[in-house]
């Protein structure tokens, strides 16, 4: 696959009132075109400032941003704005004309772009029926819903034929019902008319809706990148662990008690590895916490398990599951839990 973006050691970093605020570090990634690619991180992390980066919006303080090869801070004026015009953007507050019906809103780009009016309501209605909204063409968005209101923006976005769509926490004011219809259509969208997606977002059930891969920002820099399952199977880093992973609650109940977590996949889900841990060592586990989730269609689970005092035992256990082809990891307690607990 082509590289559609190509992000190199990229640093960012505002100026206010005499002092300098990082809010990129160092960062280096690659989007492959028709992919989904997911940018996570807690607020304040630096991701929309990184999306922002893509479209020029934001002019990097040191480094590279390159769109199919070619370094957005070198282009002329007349050069990026066609740039811009094959990357299209949604947001959370949806920006909408309220004084203009849907159809007029889908068809603003294209009046930027001074298609012929008639052209412009060809398409327009085109983009409408994709985002299953036709008989709305005349509507207001003030009477619209939250959903109908982004399905309008997500037209809009289409209406000038884009490479790139890039989504700004596009579901993050949408009720959970909402927001998977909307990551159905734009995972529709992906796979129908080829169209790389970035997805910034800091709800990691969005990402494992739909991602193909995920980056996790972290304080500006770019700290785990990878495939979305492999991420959920085995994240790496402490910022990815407290996404993927539910804060741990517990204690082991004994001095030397020790916490692990399994994780197993779709092709594992089945298995009764607990009973077959009792049945073929005799030793047994206290059960915790248990979870499971569907990422990229495939089930994942996790389990928090609290081993046997004698590190023997602690090790026939752990090698057991290692074996078995789970992932195992140590768990520590929640330190935020802890704080509030002192």
């Amino acid at each position: 696959m082509e590289t559609v973006f190509s992000l190199n050691h990229v640093y960012k970093t505002y100026h206010n009132e005499g002092k300098d605020f990082p809010a990129l570090s160092d960062v280096s990634l690659e989007i492959k075109e028709g992919e989904i690619f997911g940018i996570i991180g807690m607020s304040g992390a630096g991701k929309s400032t990184l999306v922002r980066t893509l479209n020029r919006l934001e002019k990097v303080s040191k480094g590279e941003v390159l769109f199919y090869g070619k370094d957005l801070a070198k282009l002329k004026a007349a050069e990026l704005r066609k740039v811009r015009h094959s990357i299209s953007m949604i947001f959370q507050g949806f920006n909408l004309l309220m004084q203009r019906t849907v159809i007029e809103n889908v068809e603003q780009p294209l009046r930027i772009m001074k298609v012929p009016r008639k052209k412009r309501k060809e398409i327009a209605r085109e983009m409408l029926a994709i985002v299953g909204l036709s008989e709305k063409e005349n509507v207001y968005p003030a009477r619209l819903s939250g959903g109908q209101r982004q399905r309008v923006a997500i037209a809009r976005a289409l209406a000038s034929d884009p490479k790139v769509l890039l989504c700004d926490e596009a579901t993050s004011a949408l009720d959970p019902k909402i927001t998977g219809e909307i990551l159905e259509l734009l995972s529709k969208i992906n796979r129908e008319r080829k169209l790389t997606i970035v997805i910034i977002t800091h709800e990691m059930s969005v990402v494992e809706k739909i991602c193909d891969k995920v980056a996790i920002i972290d304080e500006g820099q770019l700290v785990e990148i990878g495939d979305v399952k492999e991420v959920f199977r085995n994240p790496i880093s402490a910022a990815a662990k407290k996404l993927v992973f539910p804060s741990n609650p517990f204690d082991a109940s004994t001095k030397n008690g020790r916490l692990i977590r399994i994780a197993f996949d779709g092709t594992r889900a089945s298995e009764p590895f607990i009973a077959n841990l009792v049945e073929q060592t005799g030793l047994k586990v206290n059960i915790l916490s248990a979870n499971t989730k569907s990422v990229g269609g495939i089930g994942y689970g996790q389990m928090v398990l609290e081993l046997p005092e004698e590190p023997e035992k602690q090790k026939i256990i752990t090698d057991f599951f290692i074996d078995g082809g789970l992932t195992v990891t140590e768990v520590e307690r929640d330190e935020e839990e802890e704080e509030e607990n002192e």
